[in-house]
């Protein structure tokens, strides 16, 4: 058990009263962007594929967030002044909920406000000093709240009001431990605090291995290490139901170590509800998305809302989860039709174009035309869905060859984890050199081909409550296989006591539901932090050393290392059919509860997770490469 983490940052009344996220423990900051372009391509996928005499799967514009190690500057008109045990400076609690902001100059210099409320054309006279716009935390309910609450009650199939009423009161302004377009951190982490954290040296690695691989990054950083660091990139695909935000406790944690993650919102009908804002005048708005080739019956189609009150066009359009027709539970392991494949391979299909769209924008922002990407940002102030700062204050000069996106590592929970299996088969996606699946939803994976093999490392981290659906383990085990076959590295592993949403945030905002409801036993931070330090230890691993270099603060607890092999597990909890995949099960759950009423520290909910409740390991290893094969990976990989 490693020791805590350095002192969090203060909080705010406002994560007293509602539910929250706890703050990252890494040595950085986490910034926060979110960015809408229009594609470059726009197209429907599986144009035969249609709702309402429209394309379900259409491609008009590519929303993500990304999460990035930042820099957060001491002003004492916008921090604190104190500093906290990891030497972070603590901005304090602002809401950028507030309109009374004072005019001040904000960060970027192509349109400034003087304190007189005078705008400044761009030049010299207008870079003269100016004071920083506070930092505000970026809320963690996708913005139109109300809106999206309505998205969730419709994906659940249970009434709007409540849920709304529901959420208002638990979460609605629960804020991420993030800042909106914070300054991307120029410093290398501070390492002093690497042995509070875990790290250790790996045991894969042989003495002269460790020698070697240290005498390579110590050879670049002496170079290199006068320059400000250049961060590995992880873009992550979410799961049914999803948003850019949803998985904000890994994505964040994952950034506060030094790492760029992209988080996909995807636009293919597998989220809950998201806002697509179209791009271009009204004139050309008017056919945008119409398609006017046979459809539906005229009995069964529904009116379109396309134009405003006052007679003009809708900039936006929603777009709800998309139900497969007359199969509507294809997640469920009992259903006799199965999986939908032709809907959920069309939409694995959108969601590369998406990752593509997404990597092409981050080319942009790596190669100093970031400036471009700001002008062509959708999420900007009046749009559906935005922030009134936009992308306001960011300083792209700072983000010119700051992200190495030689070896970008895919990452991806449920659906988003076929994603990821499909995404390690391209070889359009070349860019892509690593695969992290947390809990993938194996049937949903198209079947692979000769041509298609997952040949690039992979890490699958699963729930127990998936690891006893027998298709799903065996799907997931052939994949690993798939690796393992074409020469390359795989780990299957599973976090006891685990469910399948225990990777999301909700587990952590409504710990007491996924108790009651899905009998989850692991501490729901804890589950966060064993799935956040094994992709750690395996990007160790698998990253190259020029992406490395500041890994010695990353921690290493050798849970890959040291998970328990597949002939040691052993556990009661596996459910009666009619549960498997949605939760576990209790023995004596009535006693149990009881106990945890009577005595707060024997509760489920152990802070030491659910190795405390049985003595048994956090990690279980179904499938794991040799130490000597690791050995030989890494040598190579240098």
């Amino acid at each position: 058990m490693p020791k805590p983490p350095p002192t969090s940052p203060p909080r705010s009344l406002r994560d007293h009263v509602q539910h929250s996220l706890p703050p990252y423990t890494g040595p950085y900051p986490v910034g926060f962007l979110e960015i809408e372009l229009p594609a470059r391509e726009p197209r429907p996928f599986s144009p035969h594929i249609k709702r309402n005499n429209e394309f379900a799967l259409k491609l008009d514009t590519v929303l993500f967030a990304v999460y990035y190690p930042a820099e957060v500057r001491q002003d004492s008109n916008s921090y604190n002044n104190n500093n906290n045990s990891n030497g972070r400076l603590i901005p304090s609690s602002l809401d950028e909920d507030k309109r009374s902001r004072p005019k001040m100059q904000s960060f970027n210099n192509t349109q400034r406000t003087d304190p007189g409320g005078e705008k400044q054309r761009d030049g010299a006279s207008a870079l003269r000093p100016t004071r920083r716009r506070p930092l505000s935390r970026v809320p963690w309910l996708p913005r139109p709240r109300a809106s999206t609450c309505k998205g969730y009650a419709r994906f659940l199939s249970v009434p709007r009001w409540p849920v709304t009423a529901y959420v208002a009161v638990t979460s609605m302004f629960t804020k991420l431990p993030a800042y909106r377009n914070a300054k991307l951190s120029s410093r290398w982490p501070d390492t002093a605090g690497a042995d509070h954290h875990g790290t250790v040296v790996s045991n894969y690695e042989s003495a002269e291995t460790l020698k070697k691989r240290r005498k390579s990054r110590d050879g670049i950083g002496k170079r290199e290490h006068n320059e400000p660091p250049r961060f590995p990139v992880v873009i992550f695909s979410h799961g049914l139901g999803g948003s850019r935000t949803l998985y904000s406790s890994i994505c964040g944690e994952l950034a506060s170590f030094g790492l760029v993650v992209v988080a996909m919102e995807h636009r293919d009908g597998s989220g809950a509800r998201t806002f697509v804002n179209r791009a271009g005048k009204g004139e050309d708005l008017k056919s945008q998305g119409l398609d006017k080739t046979a459809g539906l019956p005229e009995n069964e189609k529904k009116p379109l809302k396309r134009q405003r009150k006052d007679g003009g066009v809708k900039t936006s359009y929603k777009i709800d989860y998309l139900f497969p027709k007359g199969n509507a539970q294809d997640t469920s392991p009992n259903n006799p039709d199965g999986v939908d494949k032709e809907l959920r391979g069309a939409q694995i299909e959108m969601r590369l174009a998406e990752i593509e769209e997404a990597f092409y924008v981050l080319g942009l922002i790596n190669s100093g035309k970031g400036h471009t990407v700001r002008r062509d940002n959708l999420r900007k102030a009046n749009n559906v869905g935005s922030s009134s700062l936009g992308l306001d204050g960011i300083e792209w000069q700072e983000w010119r060859d700051r992200i190495d996106v030689k070896s970008v590592t895919m990452m991806g929970h449920s659906f988003g984890g076929a994603t990821t299996v499909q995404a390690l088969r391209s070889d359009r996606l070349s860019w892509i050199n690593q695969g992290i699946l947390l809990d993938p939803w194996g049937p949903a994976t198209p079947e692979c081909t000769e041509q298609k093999l997952v040949h690039k490392p992979v890490l699958s981290i699963g729930s127990e409550a998936f690891m006893h659906w027998a298709e799903n383990f065996d799907c997931i085990e052939q994949v690993c296989k798939e690796a393992r076959a074409a020469g390359t590295l795989s780990w299957m592993t599973t976090i006891p006591g685990s469910t399948h949403l225990s990777q999301t945030d909700f587990a952590i905002l409504y710990p007491n539901w996924m108790s009651l409801l899905m009998k989850t036993l692991v501490n729901p931070e804890r589950a966060i932090y064993l799935t956040v330090r094994s992709a750690l230890e395996f990007l160790k691993i698998t990253l190259p050393a020029t992406q490395t270099r500041f890994a010695d603060a990353w921690p290493d607890e050798q849970l890959l290392r040291s998970a328990d092999s597949e002939t040691s597990i052993v556990s009661d909890h596996r459910p009666d059919a009619k549960w498997v995949a949605a939760r576990l099960k209790i023995p004596n759950e009535f006693s149990i509860r009881l106990r945890g009423m009577l005595k707060w520290n024997t509760s489920l909910a152990s802070p030491a997770g659910f190795a405390s409740q049985s003595g048994e390991g956090e990690i279980w290893c179904h499938r794991s490469p040799e130490a000597d094969f690791v050995n030989l990976y890494m040598r190579r990989n240098d």
